[in-house]
C-alpha cells in the first residue's frame, strides 16, 4: 500500500491460492487448454434441463457478482419468460468486473476460459438459449476466451452461438442493464427498471446476465451434485467463493475460500498481524467500511448483512496504517468520477459527498458539512438507476458510524496519521491489468 500515490497491484504478479484443506473447485495452477479440460471431465453431455434446474436450486448457489441473488431463481425466471413470449433466450457471461479492487473474474477468464464456457453452455441449456455472449472489458480476458473458442468447437457439445463482446472498462459498465444496453448497440450505462433483462434484454429477448464466477460453479455442480457443492460453506451461503484481498502493506492475493471463514483467520493467513488492523473496506468499494469489529465477522452473506455490511463481489481491502477518513474520501471521489451521469441524484449526490469527505480529509470541513453528509447518506440510497449511489452512501454512512473518533480528529485538524501524508488514490486498492 502507498500513501500520496495510487494503491495498485499488477494482475500479472498476483498470487492465487486455495484455503488450506479445501479442495479447489475454481482455482488451478497452470494454463488451461481444451484437451486437458475435456480429459478432466469437462464439457460433459448436457443434463436434462428440468433435473439440472432442480439440482441448481438444491445447491443454493448464489450469484457471485455482488448481489448474491439465487441463480436458480434467475434461471427459472428467464426460462419462463422465454416460454411465455415464445422467443429464444439469450445468456450473457458478465466478466466486465468494473470493481477495481476485485480480480477474480479477470483471473478466471484469463486462466480458466473453458470452465467459464462450460458453465455458460450449461446455463444456456437450462434456459433454452440460442445465443450467448462473454461480456468483458479486459483485452487479455477477451483474447483468452477467443482462443478457447477457437481451440474447441463447443456447438457439438450443446453450446449456443457464443461470441465475445468487449467494452471500455468502467464501474457502471458491469451492471446487468448496462451490459444489455451495450450489446444492443448503446453505451455501457444502466437503464431504468423495469423491464429487467429476464423480461426484455438483448435483442428484446429474455436474457440471463450472470457473473462468470457464478457460471464457473455449474460444471462442478453437474459433475458432483448439490450435496457435494454444499459440503463447503454455510447453510445459507453454500460452496466456495473467490476473495481478492488487498491493502495492509501486503501484495494482493486471490483466495478460494469456503463461505464462513473468519476474517481474522484469513488475515492471519494473508500475513497481516491482527493488532495492526484498523478496519476493512468490504465488497470492493460497495459495502463500505468496517472497523476492528470486522475481526469478529465471518465471510458469508448472512453474517455480514446482519452486521450492516456485505460480502459483495468478495473483495476486501485491509486498513492498517491508513486513515479511514482518507480512504473514504478516495473511494467517494472515485464514485463521483465514475457515476454514469444519467441520474441527477447520483451525479450530484456522489459529487457532494466526495467534496465533504475530501474537505474533511484535508482539515477544512465544518461540523455542519459533516451533518449534511450524514443526512445525504440516509436519504439518497435507492434513488439511482444502479447501485453506484448506494455504494457511495454505504461508504459515507459507515465512516460516520464506525469511525467517529477519526471524523472528530479531522474536524479538529488533528489526525496524527494524515499529518504524515494522507492516503490518496485514484482507484483505491485497485489490482491493475498488465499493459503490453
Amino acid at each position: 500500500m502507498t500513501t500520496n500515490g495510487t494503491a495498485t497491484a499488477d494482475i500479472g504478479a498476483i498470487a492465487a491460492t486455495t484455503w488450506p484443506g479445501c479442495a479447489p473447485r475454481l482455482l488451478r495452477s497452470g494454463a488451461e487448454d481444451g484437451a486437458g479440460y475435456v480429459a478432466a471431465g469437462g464439457y460433459r453431455g448436457l443434463p436434462d434441463p428440468d433435473e439440472f434446474l432442480d439440482e441448481v436450486e438444491r445447491s443454493g448457489l448464489l450469484g457471485r457478482g455482488g448481489a448474491a441473488f439465487p441463480l436458480a431463481v434467475k434461471l427459472r425466471s428467464v426460462r419462463a419468460a422465454a416460454a411465455r413470449r415464445g422467443r429464444d433466450a439469450v445468456v450473457v457471461a458478465n466478466g466486465e468486473e468494473g470493481e477495481p479492487a476485485s480480480i477474480k473474474d479477470r483471473w478466471l477468464l484469463r486462466n480458466r476460459p473453458h470452465l467459464v464456457l462450460d458453465g455458460l453452455r450449461l446455463a444456456a441449456a437450462a434456459v433454452a438459449a440460442t445465443r450467448a455472449y462473454v461480456y468483458v472489458s479486459d483485452p487479455a480476458a477477451a483474447r483468452s476466451v477467443e482462443s478457447a473458442l477457437a481451440e474447441i468447437n463447443t456447438e457439438p457439445l450443446g453450446a449456443p452461438s457464443i461470441s465475445v463482446f468487449t467494452v471500455d472498462a468502467g464501474y457502471v459498465a458491469g451492471e446487468e442493464t448496462a451490459a444489455v444496453r451495450a450489446i444492443n448497440g448503446g453505451p455501457a450505462k444502466p437503464t431504468d427498471k423495469p423491464p429487467r433483462p429476464y423480461q426484455q434484454g438483448v435483442a428484446q429477448r429474455p436474457t440471463l446476465v450472470s457473473n462468470v464466477e457464478t457460471l464457473a460453479n455449474l460444471p462442478y455442480l453437474q459433475q458432483h451434485g448439490a450435496k457435494a457443492f454444499r459440503s463447503a460453506g454455510t447453510a445459507l451461503s453454500p460452496g466456495t467463493f473467490l476473495a481478492t484481498v488487498t491493502g495492509g502493506g501486503r501484495p494482493p492475493v486471490l483466495y478460494e475460500l469456503p463461505h464462513g471463514i473468519a476474517v481474522s483467520q484469513l488475515l492471519e493467513l494473508h500475513g497481516i498481524p491482527l493488532d495492526q488492523v484498523r478496519g476493512t473496506l468490504m465488497g470492493g468499494y460497495f459495502s463500505g467500511l468496517l472497523n476492528r469489529e470486522a475481526l469478529d465477522a465471518t465471510l458469508d452473506h448472512e453474517t455480514l448483512r446482519a452486521g450492516g455490511s456485505g460480502l459483495g463481489c468478495g473483495a476486501m481491502a485491509v486498513l492498517t496504517d491508513d486513515c479511514p477518513v482518507a480512504v473514504a474520501a478516495s473511494v467517494l471521489a472515485y464514485f463521483g468520477r465514475e457515476n454514469a451521469g444519467q441520474c441527477g441524484s447520483c451525479f450530484n449526490g456522489t459529487a457532494a459527498m466526495a467534496a465533504v469527505a475530501e474537505a474533511l480529509r484535508d482539515g477544512f470541513a465544518t461540523a455542519e458539512e459533516v451533518e449534511r453528509l450524514r443526512r445525504w447518506a440516509g436519504v439518497l440510497p435507492g434513488r439511482g438507476a444502479c447501485g453506484t449511489l448506494d455504494g457511495a452512501t454505504n461508504v459515507a454512512a459507515s465512516l460516520l458510524v464506525r469511525f467517529p473518533e477519526s471524523v472528530a480528529d479531522h474536524l479538529a485538524d488533528a489526525c496524527a496519521t494524515c499529518r504524515g501524508g494522507a492516503f490518496r488514490a485514484e482507484r483505491p486498492y485497485a489490482v491493475e491489468e498488465v499493459t503490453a
